[in-house]
């Protein structure tokens, strides 16, 4: 079908809920959807001029025809959308994928096993303790036991390398037993190798209880060196418990979620809190997939629908669209009540927090920025009210000295830094005098042509556009884009008394930066790096046009041969290089305005 037919087609659905299934042409279902009301939703996709995000372009253009399914109600549509996701695993929806394979714990095979954790299975014959999902837990858990039991983690070889060497650092702040000293028999390690194995296995409590029980008996025989280390032992495990001991009152199981964006990329974590403190993180990324809010509604149905171990509480950062539903949808896969929250305070709120903040850090690692510069993007995103963070930003100013110093720089910054190859400057020729308005609209206005004239050098649309000035100037050039078409959210920047960055402003009102720390750093750096940048180039002409002139004040040298010397010879030391000569010769003078200009030439 064409999309008139799909139209057509859609205006006869019912306005009732339930679910859509779109299929390609070969009959595939490529995304399942639901609605409160289905007409309304499934034409929605086939009007023209739809304001939809690149995926959801791209989705449509591949719909051939659709499917429909009538429910009693927009939950009963939510739950069978769920259903039938995990079914078919549609291509266009946002899916649990399982890309991170299965986590081990790896106890080597060799005479003085090493405790490890690993991705995959090992080819040795050493024992697995595993699979596991989190690589999280695998990690922490393998360097707990290496610490409670000061196993070796260095890369020696034993026995070849016994007293080859002094003791490492972690022998002298006891987290190591110093194996490599060769005073440990094998019988000896290998039976700590074996308490290490039954911790891991048996957990803190039970560990604690065993090694108790050892030290005792261990004491009673007078093997006091024995006692003495299931001692240390004992201690080292209730310390790593203490320090892993979230304060949290009656919240002891939780699911914490947080959220990032940097243009099309977006950053899930999921913190879980087991037993009053983070049992486990799991981290997601999804690129292309729509903004933070249509992620965070798609994927956390996504990922609880069929689970049974959701705890009793779920934290997000940000409200779903319906919390009422989510709530229900909850209790309807664990069989019993979850709360549902977005705290604004307290232990949830920082727990919350930390979520969002890893979830940021994630999304740095992934574009190799750091975690303030994706907050900083993040806090303008929110202040600024923009449906995107401004992955690509714009900065203009205009400078002015006199006739022949009025230019305009645009700089740019690219996820929080700047983008020093896409800088572009400006000399103004249309206005006359010093209009700043005027000099500003002049810019804006050739920069913008050639973006719509298809220039390579101007061909990316940024994401924010921000000019050095006030409110004047964006109602300067606010206009002129609505003119040229050219729709990019447009801001000032405004500086206080002492030339210093203050905050930004749009055409009616002033937004302060004071209490965006991150947000604040990020746009004076813009300011002072764009100011700078126009006063560099307005000194570049100032010094061009002072040795014009200079050059100039020679008799004989007028405008036509003051051209074909700097095109000839277009920097001061060519010129000084030059001979009587070739002056002679290239400018057609004589001898005597030869050396007048040589002797001009020596003084610049």
């Amino acid at each position: 079908m064409n999309i008139d037919e799909l139209r057509h087609k859609a205006l006869l659905l019912p306005l009732e809920p339930g679910c859509y299934l779109m299929k390609d042409r070969s009959g595939e279902i490529i995304y399942v959807g639901k609605a409160k009301a289905l007409k309304n939703r499934v034409v929605s996709y086939f009007r023209e001029n739809s304001s939809h995000n690149e995926k959801t372009k791209k989705m449509v253009s591949c719909v051939n025809d659709f499917d429909f399914i009538v429910t009693g109600s927009e939950f009963e549509a939510l739950v069978l959308e769920c259903s039938l996701i995990k079914h078919y695993r549609p291509k266009y929806n946002i899916l649990l994928m399982d890309d991170k394979g299965y986590h081990y714990i790896h106890v080597t095979d060799e005479p003085y096993p090493r405790i490890e954790a690993v991705l995959q299975k090992p080819q040795d014959n050493g024992l697995l303790i595993g699979p596991y999902m989190s690589a999280y837990v695998v990690r922490e858990t393998a360097e707990q036991v290496n610490q409670v039991f000061m196993l070796p983690t260095c890369g020696r070889k034993f026995p070849q390398d016994f007293r080859k060497a002094r003791p490492c650092l972690n022998f002298h702040i006891k987290r190591c037993m110093g194996l490599c000293q060769g005073k440990v028999s094998r019988e000896a390690y290998q039976k700590i190798i074996d308490e290490a194995v039954n911790y891991i296995r048996s957990g803190n409590v039970a560990s604690v209880e065993e090694l108790e029980s050892q030290m005792y008996a261990a004491s009673d025989a007078l093997d006091f060196e024995r006692a003495a280390r299931l001692r240390d032992q004992i201690s080292a495990i209730r310390k790593i418990t203490e320090r892993q001991t979230v304060i949290l009152g009656e919240d002891r199981q939780m699911d914490a979620w947080g959220f990032a964006q940097n243009g099309t990329l977006v950053s899930c974590v999921l913190l879980k809190i087991r037993e009053g403190r983070i049992a486990d993180k799991e981290n997601f990324t999804f690129d292309g997939e729509g903004n933070v809010p249509e992620v965070r509604e798609e994927f956390i149905y996504r990922y609880y629908t069929g689970r049974k171990d959701i705890p009793k509480a779920v934290v997000l950062d940000a409200p779903a669209e319906d919390m009422e539903m989510f709530r229900e949808f909850l209790a309807l896969q664990c069989g019993h009540a979850v709360e549902t929250v977005v705290p604004q305070r307290g232990e949830r709120k920082k727990l919350s927090d930390m979520a969002v903040n890893n979830a940021g850090e994630q999304l740095a690692h992934k574009i190799r920025r750091t975690g303030r510069e994706i907050a900083a993007l993040e806090e303008l995103q929110k202040l600024l009210g923009l449906a995107a963070t401004p992955v690509y930003i714009e900065a203009y100013d205009i400078s002015n000295w006199g006739e022949t110093g009025r230019v305009g720089g645009m700089i740019v910054f690219e996820n929080g830094r700047p983008l020093k190859k896409d800088y572009k400057r400006f000399a103004i020729r249309d206005v006359i005098g010093q209009d700043d308005y005027g000099s500003m609209r002049e810019v804006l206005r050739r920069r913008f042509t050639r973006y719509l004239d298809g220039d390579p050098a101007f061909s990316r649309l940024p994401d924010l556009v921000l000019l050095d000035g006030g409110k004047g100037h964006v109602n300067a050039v606010q206009p002129l884009l609505d003119e040229m078409g050219i729709d990019v959210p447009l801001f000032g920047m405004v500086k206080d008394n002492r030339h210093r960055t203050r905050g930004l402003t749009t055409g009616e009102g002033e937004l302060a930066l004071s209490m965006m720390k991150s947000a604040f750093t990020l746009v004076t750096n813009i300011q002072d790096e764009v100011h700078r940048y126009a006063i560099a180039y307005q000194r570049i002409l100032h010094k061009k046009a002072d040795t014009a002139s200079r050059l100039k004040s020679v008799k004989g040298i007028g405008d036509v041969k003051l051209k074909k010397l700097l095109s000839r010879w277009p920097t001061k030391p060519k010129m000084k290089a030059a001979s009587a000569e070739e002056l002679m010769e290239e400018l057609k003078i004589n001898e005597e305005t030869a050396k007048a200009l040589m002797q001009a030439i020596a003084d610049l």
